[in-house]
């Protein structure tokens, strides 16, 4: 049976612009790529199955699409020949009962930015703007004012014969009286929702929903919940505003209602933040920009026309290839292990790496070099992995540190190599405003000390002197001034700060801490649970913290350069 490309100028657009040299190919092997890419192939074309012949949508709408994104680009890696990849970009599948659109569905071209609408503004006028409704394309034809045919975009000169589905569904009128003679409508079936928030929200898997209903062999009772919003009318009057008022006579109210006219970039910037945050009757994924004169419909051809087009919202959530796993160490001997990323633009920043958290974590989520995983953000704007959404066949073996190594007591020093990590994020913490507040003491300044050899422990920097620090390559002698500067600010913090620098368990409050190492010492257990917020489980922490031999090593050295709460203190 003949094969009719269902998505290729749909995925054409979701993509254009976006090159295989945007994204880094893979270093695998040929029979790597090939295993993946057969794999890949074969996923898709059984969730196309379900999607265009079952009506089930099992992966949501924007994952699937940057996945078949993806299995092009790994075909253009290996330079599969033009017939390949154009497979690979757009999935085949067998429809019955095809019918030709009286008038192709153009598609539309993506912006990628306020640079490229103010581009695409300068030699247009008469425009407007208007949401882009997430729904699936449709073809309506009257003859004499009775609804003959309805056709799925296809390809945008064949589709599926929808009329009978279309039938079931109230916001298509049957019949329009006093029509022309042959109307022909392009528009979206979308789901309809109440005060939906884009913004908020995101795109609820509508458009899959809406697919479904349309693709299921018997009527689905979701039909009802189905409604039209007309955007173009092919030959139809060349005043928009008399456009708009016949289409809300007709029966299609909606493209009067969000259909706004624009003079210039800095409207549409501000009617496509509105529909992104206000509540709409449907679900968006961005907005279309169309000039009022368009041409003959004879003209349009199933590819995107000149006189439209479309600048989509950022998905909530980005397919993309995880490089590598990499693991830091804390200052609190916590290992974490962080996903280095081929870079996604989300929101309004660019995200190379996610923290997956724990070791126990990572290996929840198993997931490797080579794995596609999805990334969101979370609150205040801080990366998060979703989902694994395809794990490479060849599963390569990463090996963590040993997470019993590192606790909160371990690597005041900076031997033995292990240590490093977690040694300089102490010294970093200690620097920090939650330690001695030293301004401009960054953990860059800290790593020149110990690779120039300067640093063996916590507090070693007690006994540097201005010429000791304008020796370290790249600070030099007034850099190296206000460094000592800090270093001597440092020296007279309080007891409770130096406290907080070395790492002792926060307190909830700064009277709750000792004024000497000594009063520390004499405190009982019971003393310490006394006080707000300790409990057993805190008191242990101190206990231990107090009782280590290298935190009294380090107490000791404090003592001699005779700070504030551990003077006089025995070695």
């Amino acid at each position: 049976m003949d094969k009719l490309i269902i998505l290729g100028m749909l995925l054409v657009s979701i993509f254009y612009g976006r090159s295989s040299a945007s994204v880094d190919c893979p270093s695998w092997t040929l029979s790597e790529f090939e295993t993946e890419i057969s794999r890949l192939e074969k996923q898709l074309e059984e969730w196309d199955v379900a999607y265009f012949q079952q009506g089930n949508s099992l992966i949501e709408d924007d994952i699937y699409d940057q996945l078949r994104y993806r299995l092009n680009h790994w075909v253009r890696c290996i330079a599969i020949p033009e017939k390949r990849v154009n497979n690979a970009l757009s999935p085949t599948i067998s429809l019955q009962n095809r019918l030709s659109h009286p008038v192709a569905h153009t598609g539309l071209k993506k912006l990628h930015g306020k640079g490229a609408l103010s581009e695409w503004l300068a030699e247009r006028k008469n425009l407007w703007v208007q949401p882009k409704v997430d729904g699936v394309a449709v073809t309506l034809t009257y003859v004499q004012g009775n609804l003959t045919q309805a056709i799925s975009r296809g390809d945008g000169a064949v589709g599926q014969n929808w009329t009978d589905k279309v039938k079931y569904i109230p916001a298509i009128p049957h019949f329009i009286s006093q029509a022309p003679p042959l109307l022909v409508l392009h528009g979206e079936l979308f789901l309809k929702v109440t005060h939906h928030k884009q913004k908020e929200a995101g795109g609820i898997n509508a458009r899959a929903l809406v697919a479904g209903a349309m693709m299921k062999k018997s009527p689905s009772a979701l039909l009802s919940d189905i409604g039209i919003f007309i955007w173009a009318w092919p030959d139809g009057p060349a005043i928009m505003t008399e456009k708009l008022r016949e289409l809300r006579r007709m029966g299609f109210s909606l493209t009067k209602e969000f259909s706004m006219p624009v003079t210039s970039a800095s409207d549409i910037v501000a009617w496509r933040q509105r529909w992104f945050e206000s509540p709409l009757p449907f679900v968006t994924d961005g907005i279309v920009i169309r000039q009022e004169q368009e041409p003959a419909g004879h003209h349009w051809q199933s590819q995107p026309g000149y006189w439209s087009i479309a600048w989509k919202y950022s998905p909530f959530q980005q397919v993309t290839q995880v490089k590598s796993v990499n693991f830091t160490i804390g200052r609190t001997g916590k290992v974490s292990a962080i996903l280095s990323l081929e870079p996604i633009r989300l929101d309004d920043k660019w995200v190379k790496n996610v923290n997956v958290g724990s070791v126990e974590r990572w290996r929840y989520w198993d997931v490797i070099p080579g794995d596609q995983i999805t990334v969101s953000l979370a609150g205040q704007g801080i990366p998060r992995l979703d989902n694994v959404v395809w794990r490479v066949e060849n599963r390569h073996v990463v090996n963590p540190p040993d997470s019993a190594l590192f606790h909160s007591l371990s690597c005041f020093r900076r031997q033995p190599a292990s240590c490093n990590e977690q040694f300089i994020a102490r010294l970093s913490w200690l620097s920090s405003r939650s330690g001695l507040n030293m301004a401009g003491i960054s953990t860059g300044v800290w790593q020149a000390f110990i690779d120039h050899g300067l640093m063996s422990n916590l507090v070693e920097w007690l006994e540097f002197t201005p010429d000791d620090i304008a020796a370290v390559p790249g600070i030099g002698a007034a850099k190296a001034k206000t460094i000592y500067q800090q270093f001597q600010v440092a020296r007279e913090r309080p007891f409770g700060e130096w406290l907080a620098a070395l790492g002792f368990p926060k307190l909830a409050k700064k009277e709750d801490y000792p004024e000497r190492w000594t009063d520390l010492l004499r405190r009982s257990n019971q003393e310490w649970l006394s006080l707000a917020n300790i409990g057993k489980k805190r008191v242990k922490q101190i206990m231990a913290f107090a009782a280590d031999s290298e935190v009294r090593q380090l107490v000791a050295t404090l003592s001699h350069h005779q700070i504030k709460g551990f003077e006089f203190i025995e070695r």
